[in-house]
């Protein structure tokens, strides 16, 4: 006799699977469109991040990224030795790393602005539907109850 929980482990079903896999093939997808940037997609994030608000302690970076600041810290020194940031010890609280924009990093920016669209034109999806996925993954998200 066959159990009816059967087909809930199946990998197709699974859905930290789809996920995984999509997120996979998402980021296969930047590669191309980020590789004239010079920037990996993790990079990526943490430029996006910069842009929003610059300058961030690497704490700071860190949480809005969901990852830990020893993670944080590799891309940043990367980023740096691009001339795209600079780390700074804050005078009055040595402990506290700022991260901020150079003005290369800065104008990285406006070639950015090109990199939404381009997702989009390769994945097929209309912004619309970003947004959808988007929202149905929210409550999953890192800080989210």
């Amino acid at each position: 006799m066959t159990d009816p929980r059967d087909d809930l482990l199946k990998l197709d079903n699974q859905l930290c699977f789809a996920i995984v896999t999509a997120a996979r093939r998402i980021v296969t997808v930047y590669r191309p469109i980020l590789e004239p940037l010079g920037l990996t997609h993790p990079q990526y994030l943490v430029m996006l991040a910069l842009w929003e608000a610059s300058p961030r302690s690497l704490s700071e970076l860190a949480t809005a990224l969901a990852l830990e600041p020893a993670t944080a810290s590799p891309l940043v020194k990367r980023l740096e030795a691009q001339g795209l940031v600079l780390r700074e010890r804050r005078a009055e609280d040595e402990r506290r790393l700022d991260i901020t924009l150079t003005e290369e990093g800065r104008a990285l920016r406006t070639r950015a602005l090109d990199v939404p669209g381009e997702v989009m034109k390769a994945t097929g999806l209309s912004p619309a539907d970003l947004a959808e996925i988007r929202d149905v993954l929210a409550p999953f998200s890192f800080g989210e109850s």
